[in-house]
């Protein structure tokens, strides 16, 4: 009985992971991004395998309004 919540747990947190990574490189493109990871190509080749697609940073934002200006003077 207790393996089976222990497993259970370990499952949901596991969808909960999935998830949420799918959201920060996918499904929630107007989620804040830092702008380390803004001109990052790291950061670029993880968003790309985890989803399979390039992320769009014209519909991005920056984490911090004070990235705002920094992040609009970085190039592309």
């Amino acid at each position: 009985m207790f393996t089976v919540l222990i497993s259970l747990f370990i499952v949901g947190w596991v969808a909960a992971v999935v998830i949420g990574t799918q959201a920060y490189f996918r499904g929630e493109q107007t989620k804040p991004i830092h702008e380390r990871n803004w001109n990052s190509n790291s950061f670029e080749q993880i968003a790309q395998s985890v989803t399979g697609q390039e992320t769009d940073y014209s519909v991005r934002i920056p984490a911090y309004s004070l990235d705002a200006y920094a992040s609009n003077n970085l190039g592309n």
